[in-house]
């Protein structure tokens, strides 16, 4: 039997409350909070999730095996999640959906994602779980994932703030380095402002340019450092 009806036929059914019961999910994000959020997300709705951190794990998690649905964040530190993308569509058998996510102004970003040949976007905040199955179950090929009648759950998914503080102190790090990547630090810290609704980080990260003068530097990296400990404190 071809290995690909094997697949389909010991694949656990989807159920209402369950529509991606059997698919994997493969999410490509740099932020410990995004995906987390898309982690609980998975959970809820039934699909096994993997994660890679960057494009060089997405692309070892890709020579071992085909997820059901790619979720790619434009942002990562080794490349362009939309080169990913392109290069994704391009494989075969290609991944059934293939989503791109970001914190960046969603109209130039989803056409960035559609150009690279994605099916869809998901824009951060993804904290309504209605709309994360609702986008998903979109594209998804009805001998994947049957169309059944379901209840809306519009709860949003909040990640433990462990996650949140992770990613403050990843970019901390990366201010401390010689030369800090300030291109990747602002999107990484604009896509981890909004998916946690901080506008005070998202005001922050705004402001960081193409140059940072050793004082703004020292300055930011303080402004984390207190964000840090005041989450420890809350936890």
């Amino acid at each position: 039997m071809d290995d690909a009806l094997i697949e389909i036929e010991y694949r656990p059914k989807p159920t209402a409350d369950r529509p991606f019961l059997g698919l994997t999910v493969l999410v490509v994000e740099d932020s410990r909070y995004a995906s987390e959020a898309v982690r609980l997300m998975c959970l809820r709705s039934g699909a096994r999730i993997r994660r890679a951190d960057c494009i060089g794990a997405a692309e070892r998690h890709l020579h071992v095996y085909r997820p059901s649905i790619a979720i790619v964040d434009l942002g990562l530190p080794d490349g362009s999640g939309t080169d990913l993308i392109a290069r994704m569509d391009k494989m075969r058998p290609r991944v059934p959906v293939l989503l791109g996510t970001s914190g960046a102004d969603r109209a130039s970003a989803q056409a960035e994602v559609m150009k690279a040949g994605g099916d869809g976007f998901l824009a951060k905040p993804i904290e309504s779980l209605a709309h994360f199955q609702s986008t998903i179950m979109s594209h998804l090929p009805a001998d994947i994932c049957a169309r059944m009648p379901r209840p809306v759950d519009f709860d949003a998914v909040e990640p433990d703030p462990i996650t949140f503080r992770e990613d403050l102190t990843h970019a901390i790090a990366l201010l401390a380095l010689e030369e800090p990547p300030l291109g990747y630090l602002r999107r990484f810290l604009l896509g981890v402002a909004r998916s946690a609704r901080d506008a005070a980080l998202e005001g922050r990260a705004t402001g960081i340019g193409d140059q940072l003068a050793a004082t703004e530097r020292r300055a930011l990296s303080a402004f984390l450092s207190q964000r840090v400990k005041a989450l420890a404190v809350v936890m």
